[in-house]
């Protein structure tokens, strides 16, 4: 349920918003990593969950595109 509400709200912004949404996605994740290599990471599941963020957010932009 919680992916789906995620979802609509990605399709409901403009292409400029989903394109500020990916590069700050992509920001978090390589925060993420660089914890994970210093052993600061307590939540590696966020790892996972940001890059499916990012999948979905480009999947959007893809779809938007098509149109």
């Amino acid at each position: 349920m919680k992916t789906n509400k995620y979802v609509e709200e990605l399709k409901a912004k403009s292409a400029e918003e989903l394109n500020q949404e990916l590069v700050s996605a992509k920001k978090e994740l390589f925060n993420l990593r660089f914890q994970n290599a210093t052993n600061q990471l307590d939540n590696t599941a966020r790892i996972k969950e940001v890059r499916k963020n990012i999948a979905r957010i480009q999947t959007v932009i893809t779809q938007n595109a098509a149109q």
